[in-house]
C-alpha cells in the first residue's frame, strides 16, 4: 500500500492524542494551590511544626534583596507574612533544628549597586515568637550554599564568594569578578554558637540541593564555575558526606544535569525538581521531578511539575511535596520579569 498523508493521518492523530493524554495525566498528578503573597525568587525555606517558612527574595526590577518572610499553613491553606529578615539577603541557606530556623549567608548589597556581595552573617528565627537573633558569623562568607542538620549540628556546604586574596566579600560580585565556587564545609554547633571546618566537598558547587538520609548528607546537581548562570556550567554529580568519618565520596549521577534545583526528603528518598541551565543555543528552565534512593543507589523519574521553575523552594508537608515561587524562565533577558507566586503540590503515594 502506498503511504499518503491521508492514510497516515489517522495514525498520527491517534499518536498525538495518546501523547496529549499522557501529558495531561502527568499534570493531573500535580495540583495548584494557594500562591505566595507576592512573586518571590532566589529564596530559601524550612518546615517547623508542619508549617512552611519561606524567606529571602531578589527584586529583579531594582536589583535589591527583599528579605521577605512568609509562612504557609497547609491546614488553612493560607500564607501569612511575618517579620522580615534582620538583614535582607537573597540566595541564603536555611534549615530547621529544634523548632528554630537558622539562616546562613546569602548575597547582599547597597542601593545603586548590584546586590551580589556574599556575606558571613548568621541569624536564627524563632517562629513561636516571630523574632530574629544574630549568631556567630560563618568563617567563610558565601551565597547560594546549602545548610543541613545532622545529630544537632548544622553543616553549611558549598556556595560562592570572591576569589580575590584577602577579600572574599566584594560589592558587587558580578560575572567579571574572579570567583570561587567552593566545596567548603563548615559545621555550626548551636549549643556553643561556634564553628569548625570539616572536609571539603570534592566538587565545588553552588545553586545545588542537599538532603540527609540515615545521617549522611547528599549533594545533588549544582552550578559550576561561577554563581551566575550565563558564565557557568552545571553538574549531574551526586556526592555523599558522612559527618561521623568526615569523608566524602562519589555515589551517583542524577538523570538531569542542572543547577538551581530544590529538593526535600521523605521516607529515605530525596525528591529533586526544577532547575536552570544556559548554553549558546538557549536558556533552559526545568520541570523534571526525580527521586533518589541512597540505599538502592537508584533514581525514579516522576511526573513533572506543571510549571518550570528555578530559584524556588520545595518542602514536604506530610506526604505532600510543595514547590513555590521562583522564575518560570531563566532570568537575565532585558525587560522580562519571570518571577512567580505560583504554588503547586504533588502527593507521594505510601
Amino acid at each position: 500500500m502506498r503511504l499518503t498523508w491521508e492514510t497516515l493521518l489517522p495514525a498520527v492523530t491517534a499518536a498525538m492524542l495518546l501523547q496529549a493524554s499522557a501529558a495531561n495525566g502527568q499534570e493531573a498528578k500535580w495540583s495548584m494551590t494557594k500562591p505566595l503573597p507576592q512573586p518571590l525568587a532566589e529564596i530559601s525555606g524550612a518546615v517547623v511544626d508542619n508549617k512552611w517558612y519561606v524567606m529571602g527574595g531578589y527584586d529583579f526590577a531594582t536589583d535589591q534583596p527583599q528579605g521577605v518572610v512568609t509562612v504557609y499553613d497547609p491546614v488553612a491553606d493560607t500564607w501569612t507574612l511575618k517579620k522580615n529578615m534582620l538583614f535582607p539577603a537573597h540566595h541564603p541557606a536555611a534549615v530547621a533544628l529544634d523548632g528554630k530556623i537558622y539562616v546562613f549567608g546569602g548575597f547582599v548589597g547597597h542601593p545603586g549597586a548590584k546586590t551580589w556581595g556574599p556575606m558571613p552573617s548568621v541569624f536564627m528565627y524563632d517562629p513561636s515568637a516571630d523574632s530574629w537573633k544574630e549568631l556567630a558569623p560563618m568563617p567563610t562568607p558565601r551565597g547560594s550554599a546549602q545548610a543541613v542538620a545532622v545529630d544537632g549540628k548544622i553543616y553549611v556546604i558549598g556556595g560562592a564568594h570572591a576569589n580575590v586574596p584577602g577579600k572574599p566579600v566584594i560589592e558587587p560580585l558580578w560575572e567579571d569578578v574572579p570567583q570561587i565556587v567552593t566545596g567548603g564545609v563548615e559545621e555550626y554547633d548551636p549549643a556553643s554558637n561556634s564553628w569548625r571546618s570539616r572536609a571539603s566537598m570534592p566538587t565545588g558547587r553552588n545553586h545545588f540541593c542537599a538532603g540527609v538520609v540515615d545521617g549522611k548528607i547528599y549533594a545533588i546537581n549544582g552550578r559550576l564555575g561561577t554563581a551566575f548562570v550565563p558564565a557557568s556550567d552545571a553538574t549531574d554529580l551526586v556526592e555523599e558526606y558522612d559527618p561521623k568519618t568526615d569523608m566524602w565520596r562519589y555515589v551517583s549521577r542524577s538523570p538531569t544535569r542542572r543547577g538551581d534545583v530544590a529538593c526535600a526528603v521523605l521516607d529515605g528518598k530525596i525528591y529533586v525538581t526544577g532547575g536552570e541551565y544556559e548554553e549558546p543555543r538557549g536558556k533552559l528552565t526545568f520541570w523534571a521531578f526525580e527521586a533518589y534512593d541512597p540505599k538502592a543507589n537508584s533514581w525514579q523519574v516522576l511526573p513533572h511539575m506543571r510549571i518550570t521553575r528555578h530559584g524556588f523552594v520545595a518542602a514536604f508537608l506530610g506526604n505532600d511535596f510543595h514547590a513555590a515561587g521562583g522564575s518560570f524562565q531563566s532570568d537575565g533577558m532585558p525587560g522580562i520579569l519571570s518571577q512567580t507566586a505560583t504554588h503547586e503540590v504533588y502527593s507521594v503515594s505510601k
